[in-house]
């Protein structure tokens, strides 16, 4: 819409319907942005009145979240991602192309009104880096070259014409986002519609696209497909063996075959809104017998499986749940976090747009355990995929009994409903998630009370990400022991490693606890996809430390990695060869704590900011003894005194880059090896 009809339009039939919504300011917000390109200062006065808030509320959540726009963007937005798998890639190079080739900074639009510049901290599309976001459209692998061909290409929406031959077999296509940002719906459009079945991924980014084929020996694989390969791929089917893209059988493709799946075991496999696929492959299962279990046995399973949460912090599950249950309250909540934000983690993406009832069958068995009957999912807005595939699925499983009232004839009701966070990463941490979902900037909250206890709008709510809440499902179905046999000391079951930077073969591997980080690296990675030498290893986000070769032997375990200063967090594993600068990845450390932190603590906030000016400093030789000194200083007061572990935890790649490449803090080193 024009800027000058978005300043005048009335907004009051749109306002009506978010008038009785809990915290409906967000998506309000989302919904007058959808609507009028962005969200003028003109409409604030009516939201405000129809929320009961103040102008300087509104305001003040607009001006929060990266998403929110109070003036005109271009006809198109085009996001570069700077998160650390993607600068592994070259996307540093990238972003000075592009402010280059647009003539614009972050943040600006072109002259000509089309175009607007933004930078984005992780698209999910981390093992097939570096990624940038046109619009709502993903690409995979963008150098320099192919950004100038998509800009080129901008306004041209054309698409190729389908030219599938006449053949008898079923194939089997992901529309999963990295699929798709690697071509796979260029691929579906030269195959039959009618024998084609979109599928989830596998995981196994670096075959993406990844064309599956039923055949009488069982379902083989050719990848990566260009829509190029497709006409040869079909005459081959009945003697594969010589094409150059020919996998062979897909479950025993190395990659996937030495993996024990238990949370991604459907991932990949059929339809993931079919729900009687999902229901064929064991789904709904573990809420059936949860639903015939008393509260307190539910809870039970859970605490003796020894899960842990899989977000990050690991906290016993089980425990949370415990603490919800006995609460006293005449509402409880589960409260999912989606809001996957850490650079080389995209596993709870995959299982959203793999198996997304999954997820809703956690949610309702950690509801039926503790007594809740809502449940919220905050989820990224970076993942538009995922998001379309899960309000499917919810209002599938709700039409079809798994969901709403009366769930399966039972007395369980439990509702679902997504919330859309927009662009803010501290939203990822569970108290900045609840006041974002209740239609507040994401602010940390301080603790106690822990949100068990006084949780979402002040009632008792269990707060888990996509995976332990997945977990749930099979612990449910199979009992607690055989997931507890799985894993190593208090790290049971299985951990989603999720492989990407500077890698030959990324994607997702789901093994028991325990297996070594050389393992991944050299077994299953295969090394660099530059082709040289591993120097550095990000383990566990932007707030994980820095890890040199020497310590590859170390397990994948919470205790193993706790004892090497470093941790898991939600799994990812990014890769850099031996060319990365690893001063510029410390302050790159202190720059996103500075762009992403909430504000509240004064630690987080200016310590950030310092830190940066230290490093900087430190590496200009200015005074380096001293600004050393400052800069240990530093990351003490902000491990000590931060709310959060934003503020907390964001020294540990600082101080590990300082230990083990301490030689890249010098003027001669700056700018890479």
């Amino acid at each position: 819409m024009p800027p000058n009809q978005a300043e005048t339009v009335d907004i009051s039939s749109m306002v009506d319907q978010f008038h009785d919504l809990p915290g409906g300011l967000l998506p309000l917000l989302h919904a007058v942005q959808e609507a009028l390109g962005y969200i003028p200062d003109s409409v604030v006065p009516t939201i405000a009145d129809a929320l009961n808030l103040s102008r300087a509320e509104v305001h003040g959540v607009i001006s929060f979240y990266p998403d929110f726009h109070s003036h005109p963007l271009g006809n198109h937005v085009v996001q570069i991602c700077r998160a650390e798998a993607c600068q592994a890639m070259g996307s540093r190079q990238l972003e000075i192309h592009a402010k280059k080739t647009l003539g614009v900074e972050f943040g600006e639009t072109t002259p000509d009104g089309n175009i607007t510049l933004e930078p984005v901290y992780c698209l999910g599309n981390c093992a097939c880096s570096p990624s940038i976001r046109i619009d709502d459209q993903i690409h995979a692998h963008v150098d320099t070259a192919q950004f100038d061909q998509l800009i080129e290409g901008i306004d041209n929406s054309a698409q190729a014409v389908t030219t599938a031959d006449n053949t008898s077999h079923k194939f089997y296509l992901s529309m999963d986002t990295t699929a798709v940002a690697k071509g796979a719906d260029d691929v579906a459009r030269q195959l039959p519609e009618n024998q084609l079945v979109r599928t989830g991924s596998r995981g196994l980014f670096y075959l993406e696209p990844l064309l599956e084929v039923d055949t009488d020996q069982g379902r083989i694989g050719f990848g990566p497909v260009t829509a190029s390969d497709v006409e040869s791929i079909v005459s081959s089917i009945d003697a594969p063996d010589d094409h150059p893209l020919y996998l062979g059988i897909v479950d025993e493709i190395d990659y996937l075959k030495k993996q024990q799946r238990v949370t991604f075991a459907r991932a990949g496999v059929g339809d993931p809104l079919n729900i009687e696929t999902y229901q064929r492959l064991g789904g709904f299962e573990g809420l059936r017998k949860a639903i015939a279990m008393s509260e307190q046995d539910v809870v039970d399973q859970i605490k003796e499986s020894g899960l842990r949460g899989r977000g990050g912090a690991a906290f016993a599950a089980g425990i949370k749940m415990q603490t919800v249950l006995d609460t006293p309250a005449d509402q409880k909540y589960i409260a999912c976090n989606a809001d996957e934000g850490d650079s080389g983690t995209f596993a709870d993406r995959l299982l959203m747009e793999a198996d997304p009832y999954q997820l809703i069958e956690g949610m309702t068995i950690a509801g039926r355990a503790v007594g809740a009957t809502r449940g919220y999912i905050y989820f990224r807005s970076e993942y538009p995929v995922a998001l379309k595939i899960l309000n499917v699925a919810i209002e599938r499983a709700t039409d079809e009994g798994f969901l709403g009232d009366s769930i399966l004839g039972s007395s369980t009701n439990f509702h679902i409903e997504i919330r859309l966070g927009a662009g803010a990463y501290i939203c990822g941490e569970e108290t900045a998630m609840l006041d974002s979902i209740e239609g507040k900037r994401g602010m940390v909250r301080a603790k106690p009370p822990l949100p068990a206890i006084e949780g979402l709008f002040g009632k008792p709510t269990v707060v888990n990400n996509v995976l332990t809440l997945a977990a749930m499902t099979s612990i449910l179905e199979k009992g607690a022991s055989v997931y507890e046999q799985l894993g190593s000391d208090r790290s049971r079951g299985t951990l989603a490693i999720q492989l990407s930077g500077n890698v030959k073969r990324g994607g997702l591997i789901e093994v028991p606890f325990g297996i070594s980080l050389r393992e991944v690296v050299e077994n299953y990675g295969q090394g660099t996809a530059s082709g040289r030498p591993v120097r550095a290893i990000q383990v566990g986000g932007p707030l994980g430390a820095y890890l040199p070769q020497a310590v590859l032997d170390t397990p994948l375990d919470y205790e193993s990695f706790a004892a090497i200063n470093a941790m898991i967090g939600h799994g990812g594993v990014v890769l850099f060869d031996d060319t990365v600068d690893m001063a510029a990845q410390a302050r790159f450390a202190m720059e996103f704590c500075a762009v992403e932190s909430c504000g509240k603590c004064t630690p987080c906030r200016i310590g950030s900011t310092r830190g940066v000016e230290v490093i900087d400093r430190i590496v200009e030789d200015n005074n380096r003894d001293e600004n050393l000194i400052l800069l240990h200083d530093l990351c003490d007061t902000m491990e000590d005194a931060s709310l959060c572990a934003m503020g907390g935890l964001t020294p540990s790649p600082v101080r590990s880059a300082l230990e083990h490449f301490f030689d890249d803090f010098s003027v001669e080193s700056a700018g890479g090896k």
